[in-house]
């Protein structure tokens, strides 16, 4: 006879029951009263007065009433397996989670609770340890007694843990245990815990690998501190569970790409087939077996592609870019086919390149797809079929089964004279002899169409589409929530701004543009101090460094550096100036740059100046542009930013402010800049630098300053850069290919870089590296440049925020602000294409070498942040 059990009831209601004596304890489920109590494997249980009680157990045997006879370790009948299951419950007034949100990419998956199997053949302190930490995660949890019982559990209800008391083989098999769940199809995606015995100090620790073989995914040491439990079991829900469970949610995108209709086809970075759908089985007529594991170069290849296609296509994707176009494919047949293909390259381990996804379909669609895409393409533009009017026949021919929108357009018009009359000014417009230069594009692709192929006419279609449209340089941002950083950089310097005039009026002071009269005249050339004059010694370095020279000069770098490098270029010769005329003018030049700037200061100037002089030292600028060009792009660098008031475009239009009216919200700070460098150079002849040149030419100079000071305005950065690589690289490369060939030398002046169109494209793209060359400076300029950009942009936050003005650029709030991540991602959208386009024409490794460096610096730091921040918050 066993000692009575021993209860505590709770002020919450709850009977805690300790039995004395296991083996005298029923094997049932037993209801409890208020003032009664029973033994359930030492656990609690709920009374009617807890209600309220937010976690509470329930047990029920998995057998009938009947059954549920003799000890809970034991059954009297031998032939039934001893199974008792107990679960945690969750009430409504508990405060833990049912579901959990998570995210497999941009899929949102939900998550239900955990289910956790303890299989233990005897109650001890452990089991009760792995059981409270359960009800304190908000786990479901299931006890099994026997191997057959936990087995089937198991099937039942597909537990995502499972722990099982591998200390004592008397008792339970834990190996064979193990085996027999990995055995079964729901065990793949089920963490197995072993709790071992602990190993006494003076004894070998022994190898988790006999444990991972037999089929364990991990290792506990006997530890009863509930504590442990739940630390053991909440790492394994934050790990494994919530891997597996994301890997399981896969299926999902799997059957809706067996599904689809388009083939797919994924490889990996080496091109080697990882998958490809029934669709792509059934375009080119093989089976997946025949496919999967083998690489792309042992197919055999279509010989109606260029020669040089493949490489094109590795080259853009390797850059990690995506490529669309169409390839000609050979089935398994011998037949080629001719596809719409587009390849994707997918960053995975370590931030590489991992897969590639390969989308493809034929190019030859049904007849209702094509009178689909002709209707909807009508639908955006209706007057279309007029301007094409004479070609409609022939098109209706090679279509036959295209809709005439013309005749159902003229059937469902209520006013035929009206229809009648527009087609015939419409005519007359298609017929006028002055045509832009895309309207004749566009003719041209017209008449294209008229004798090719349906698919390459459908394609032609496409690309008349976007040639309709109007920002053809600039490219499509995602969503903001795919990079918040790029997104707030874009936003904050390639547009105008949120339009919102109010009465916060962002004014530029009256009459504050400083003039000569009130300045000390710097030094000459002669008299620079020592210090000065060795730190210039160096400017004809791209490690120049323009702090130094900006401590000593007391924040007046500009006068200095650009007496010496306008010496160097024969500026006053060209200018018929003085060299005391040149020096007043660059002092008012650097007084009307606002010292109280971190970023938009002389420093700035100074460095631009420098940078453009470097570059107009290479060998191909050098050639490329006459001595007006060089003067030209000397005053613009050094007047670029004058005046600037440390805040954006997109502020000041939003603040309304007197320049944003005056200029129409369009290139506000730019525009000024231009107007002010020379309102003040015309203000006083003492320090007119052009009094003495040719009408003409000045003319000429005063155009060209302009059009390179507005070329660093940011809303037409990808019309400039692309314009550059297709009007200069391209040709230039061909030049050095056909000069490679020939072996004959080419001289420079008979190239078309020299014309007055592409000089001009030079000089703006010399302007725009120089204004933005930060991230290219050596590494401890690029910080301080980085630092001081990011102060200036927290300034203009800050004021937003304090006027009530839309914040352009949020991420850059100094609370919040990550400055690695800002210049990531300045280089990959605006940095990396440009400086790539510069250097192929201009030659400048060292340049690239340092962008390289620096990116993988700030890269680091980002990495390092994230790591930080992942522990904290652990």
């Amino acid at each position: 006879m066993g000692c009575a059990p021993s209860i505590h009831v709770s002020q919450s209601g709850v009977i805690y029951c300790r039995d004395s004596d296991e083996s005298n304890s029923p094997h049932q489920t037993t209801t409890i009263s208020q003032g009664t109590a029973a033994t359930l494997h030492g656990l609690f249980i709920k009374t009617d007065a807890a209600d309220t009680i937010p976690s509470v157990l329930a047990y029920q045997s998995r057998y009938p009433p009947a059954t549920r006879t003799g000890s809970r370790k034991e059954r009297k009948d031998p032939g039934q397996h001893s199974c008792t299951e107990a679960e945690t419950q969750t009430s409504h007034t508990s405060m833990k989670i049912s579901t959990q949100e998570l995210w497999l990419g941009p899929m949102r998956l939900m998550q239900d609770p955990i289910q956790v199997l303890l299989i233990f053949a005897k109650e001890d302190s452990q089991s009760d340890g792995f059981w409270w930490a359960c009800d304190r995660a908000g786990y479901r949890c299931n006890i099994a007694r026997t191997a057959e019982s936990a087995l089937e559990c198991f099937l039942d209800k597909h537990h995502e843990i499972i722990v099982i008391d591998h200390r004592n083989s008397r008792y339970l098999d834990a190996e064979a245990m193990c085996r027999s769940i990995r055995a079964t199809k729901p065990a793949e995606h089920t963490t197995i815990l072993a709790v071992v015995p602990r190993v006494n100090s003076d004894q070998e620790e022994l190898s988790v690998l006999p444990l991972l073989r037999t089929g364990f995914s991990r290792r506990f040491v006997e530890n009863s501190s509930m504590i442990a439990c739940y630390n053991e079991l909440i790492q394994i829900e934050q790990g494994e569970v919530r891997s597996q469970f994301k890997l399981r949610s896969c299926n999902s995108i799997f059957t809706a790409l067996d599904q689809c209709q388009e083939a797919i086809e994924i490889t990996s970075e080496d091109h080697v087939i990882q998958y490809i759908n029934p669709a792509f089985e059934r375009m080119m007529g093989y089976n997946r077996e025949e496919l999967i594991g083998k690489e792309l170069t042992e197919l055999p290849k279509s010989d109606k592609n260029r020669a040089d296609l493949l490489d094109t296509i590795n080259t853009c994707i390797k850059k990690g870019k995506d490529w669309q176009g169409i390839y000609y494919a050979r089935r398994k047949s011998g037949d080629s086919i001719q596809q719409h293909v587009k390849v994707s390259p997918v960053i995975g381990q370590g931030g590489k390149i991992r897969h590639f996804v390969s989308i493809k379909k034929l190019c030859s669609a049904s007849d209702n797809n094509k009178q689909i895409y002709k209707l909807t393409r009508d639908e955006k533009y209706p007057g279309e079929n007029a301007l094409t009017e004479s070609h409609s026949f022939r098109h209706k021919n090679r279509r036959k089964e295209s809709i005439d929108v013309r005749s159902i357009t003229s059937r469902s018009s209520d006013a035929p004279s009206l229809q009648n009359h527009r087609y015939s000014s419409m005519a007359r417009i298609h017929t006028m002899t002055i045509e832009a230069p895309i309207t004749k594009v566009i003719n041209i692709i017209n008449a294209a169409q008229e004798n090719s192929p349906v698919t390459v006419a459908e394609a032609l279609d496409r690309v008349l589409e976007i040639l309709r449209t109007t920002e053809l340089y600039s490219p499509q941002l995602g969503t903001k929530d795919e990079d918040p950083h790029t997104s707030d950089l874009v936003g904050g310097l390639m547009t105008d701004g949120l339009r919102r005039l109010s009465g916060n009026e962002y004014v530029f002071s009256k009459n504050m543009y400083h003039s000569h009269s009130h300045l000390p005249m710097p030094a000459t050339v002669n008299d620079v101090p020592p210090r000065i004059a060795q730190i210039l010694d160096n400017e004809d370095s791209w490690e120049f460094n323009i702090f130094e020279l900006e401590a000593v000069t007391h924040k007046r770098p500009l006068v200095y550096l650009g007496l010496k490098i306008f010496a160097c270029f024969g500026v006053c010769e060209f200018l018929n100036c003085s060299e005391a005329t040149l020096r007043s003018w660059l002092q008012i030049i650097e007084v009307n740059y606002h010292a109280s700037n971190s970023y938009h200061n002389s420093t700035h100037a100074a460095d631009v100046l420098h940078a453009t002089a470097f570059f107009l030292q290479k060998d191909n600028v050098k050639a490329s542009l006459d001595q007006l060009d060089k003067v030209a792009a000397l005053i613009a660098a050094t007047v670029h930013d004058i005046d600037h008031p440390g805040r954006t475009n997109s502020f000041l239009c939003n603040a309304g402010s007197e320049l944003a009216v005056l200029y129409n919200d369009t290139a506000v700070l730019e525009s000024h800049h231009a107007a002010l460098a020379f309102q003040l150079t015309a203000k006083d002849n003492k320090s007119n630098i052009f009094k003495n040149m040719d009408r003409t030419q000045y003319r000429t100079l005063r155009q060209a300053i302009i059009d390179m000071v507005l070329a660093t305005e940011m809303t037409k950065h990808f019309e400039h850069v692309n314009k550059f690589v297709n009007s200069i690289n391209k040709p230039v490369a061909g030049e050095d290919s056909n000069s490679n060939s020939e072996g004959s030398d080419c001289e420079c002046s008979s190239t078309p870089r020299n014309s007055p169109e592409n000089r001009i494209l030079i000089k703006r793209m010399m302007i725009k590296c120089a204004d933005v060359a930060n991230p290219c400076r050596p590494l401890d300029l690029c910080i301080e440049w980085a630092g001081r950009i990011s102060e200036e942009y927290f300034a203009q936050t800050d004021e937003e925020k304090k006027q009530g003005l839309p914040v352009v650029m949020p991420v850059f709030d100094r609370h919040t602000c990550s400055i690695p991540k800002s210049q990531i991602s300045f280089i990959d959208y605006f940095i990396t294409d440009m400086f790539d386009a510069w250097d192929a024409f201009a030659h400048l490794p060292n340049l690239i070498q340092h962008l390289t460096e620096n990116y993988k610096y700030w890269k680091s730091l980002d990495e390092l942040k994230c790591k930080s921040l992942r522990c904290s918050s652990d």
